[in-house]
């Protein structure tokens, strides 16, 4: 009688999951400031990944393919979240908003990285946090890499500017 194999795909998960967690958080994290925002952006990306996996393994990039939902829905959290802020300023009387908690000597620099555009914190945060090349950034974003090059360099002189720092 002959055994059925089962695709390895399916029970490779796990593996895939425990390497790429704890880097997507942090991914996430560079771009929202938030911690249990970014635990819940990751999950939930790992959560489609996992519904989707027969799929997502044969994908030629996953871990990329994770990172791009990540960031996507941490793109629809930043938005619904501002929005929700403006609602709430507007109906209190104030435009206000406190940061989350960050330790302190991350507290300025991140700040400054998330008042950059998007795709410039996207960049940043792809470049810096998963030390990715200019061309696997540009892959993951669906951009050109001159496109990447030109976010890096606006960023790093705002950067520079806003922390005084010389390049």
């Amino acid at each position: 009688m002959t055994e059925i194999q089962p695709d390895p795909f399916v029970f490779d998960f796990d593996g895939f999951y425990q390497r790429n967690y704890r880097p997507v958080v942090a991914l996430v994290y560079g771009l929202s400031g938030s911690r249990m925002g970014s635990e819940d952006i990751a999950q939930d990306a790992f959560l489609k990944a996992h519904r989707d996996w027969n799929e997502v393994a044969r994908h030629p990039n996953p871990e990329g393919w994770v990172r791009v939902v990540a960031i996507n829905l941490a793109r629809s959290r930043m938005r619904r979240l501002s929005a929700e802020t403006r609602a709430l300023a507007r109906h209190i009387g104030s435009r206000t908003a406190s940061l989350p908690e960050m330790s302190p000597h991350n507290e300025r620099f991140w700040a400054v990285v998330r008042s950059l555009p998007i795709r410039q914190r996207e960049v940043v945060a792809l470049h810096y946090l998963e030390d990715m090349s200019v061309a696997g950034v540009a892959d993951m974003l669906g951009v050109a890499e001159s496109t990447v090059k030109n976010s890096l360099a606006q960023a790093r002189r705002t950067l520079a500017d806003t922390l005084e720092v010389t390049l």
